[in-house]
């Protein structure tokens, strides 16, 4: 059932913050010293804020508070020593010493990771939560009409969605099952394709019955356009989308495709949509089919360490079976 998959820093305006007081780190002798032995869980807000570039982002990453955030690395700094990072008008910089430790940081992650992965593969009854992500349209359009099905044939088990742009990492277990679109980029999960994603470029009636629509790509450049960014805009159609708006006028952004959904429909502008998300809209239609070759898969993934935990495996199983019902919803 399972196939392998083919392969693959901002800091919020406000009142100055001094996360790390002076007198804790001042005159820091060359040599590293251990003052203390460090709290093992402070390497996660040490990776956050490595990761997001503030101290913010990463309390917004850990759902802590910034406070905490701040306290947590400052205390790991004083059992350390010395400093790991460094303030900077644009957020937190690793020092030298903190780029040399984050890769052992990465492998303390990974290996309790993989011992929390461990623990949940002992797992024999079919109870507990399941942690699915997807986009938030993807949960609305795809998921919820499955969700009611599989509550009534597994009442024992819990589904809580994860819904967010965001790819989450399920090798740190940041989620058990991912609903994706687009090539996998994680060689390490294994998974199940559901189909294939066809693109279009969609504008609201009100828009076409007051500015028209484009007869080719490249009078996208004449019109009002919504576009991607983050994580949205790094796919292939959302570059070939890109590739044709450098003259046109921008009237929005977007970081989720339902804000995407929810512009266009104002009759704003122009918007690139899957399929699924945008042929049910009535009051939308179709100005412009994308290149067939740009087609994204839908893929269901998991973690090989999670796959036979019973709950993940009776969602992922159940998904599976619901494959003949969803393809045809990708155009």
């Amino acid at each position: 059932m399972f196939d392998r998959m083919a392969p693959p820093w901002d800091e919020a305006g406000g009142k100055k913050i001094h996360a790390f007081p002076a007198a804790r780190l001042r005159a820091r002798p060359a040599k590293l010293h251990m003052n203390a032995m460090f709290d093992w869980n402070d390497l996660r807000y040490f990776l956050a804020v490595a990761r997001e570039g503030s101290t913010h982002a990463a309390a917004a990453a850990l759902k802590v508070n910034q406070s905490t955030v701040q306290r947590r690395l400052a205390s790991l700094e004083e059992a350390v020593g010395r400093r790991l990072v460094e303030r900077h008008p644009s957020g937190y910089r690793l020092t030298q010493l903190g780029q040399d430790m984050l890769a052992h940081a990465e492998a303390v992650e990974a290996s309790i990771a993989a011992f929390s992965r461990a623990l949940k593969s002992s797992d024999t009854e079919v109870t507990g939560t399941v942690r699915v992500t997807c986009p938030e349209t993807d949960m609305y359009r795809l998921l919820t009409p499955s969700i009611e099905r599989f509550r009534a044939q597994y009442p024992g088990l819990r589904v809580e969605f994860l819904m967010t742009e965001k790819r989450l990492d399920l090798s740190r277990g940041e989620a058990d099952v991912a609903l994706r679109g687009g090539p996998p980029l994680d060689n390490s999960l294994i998974g199940r394709k559901i189909g294939d994603v066809h693109w279009y470029v969609y504008a609201s009636r009100a828009y076409v019955a007051r500015y028209g629509k484009p007869a080719r790509p490249e009078d996208i450049a004449q019109h009002a356009v919504i576009a991607f960014d983050g994580q949205i805009a790094e796919g292939l159609p959302a570059r070939w989308f890109r590739s044709y708006t450098a003259e046109a006028n921008i009237v929005a952004r977007s970081k989720s495709m339902l804000s995407t959904l929810s512009a266009v429909k104002t009759g704003i502008g122009l918007a690139l949509l899957p399929h699924h998300i945008g042929e049910p809209e009535e009051e939308l239609v179709r100005v412009l089919e994308l290149p067939a070759d740009l087609k994204q898969p839908m893929t269901l993934l998991v973690h090989p360490d999670l796959r036979n935990v019973p709950r993940v495996r009776a969602f992922f199983d159940f998904m599976v079976g619901e494959i003949d019902r969803l393809r045809p919803l990708f155009g």
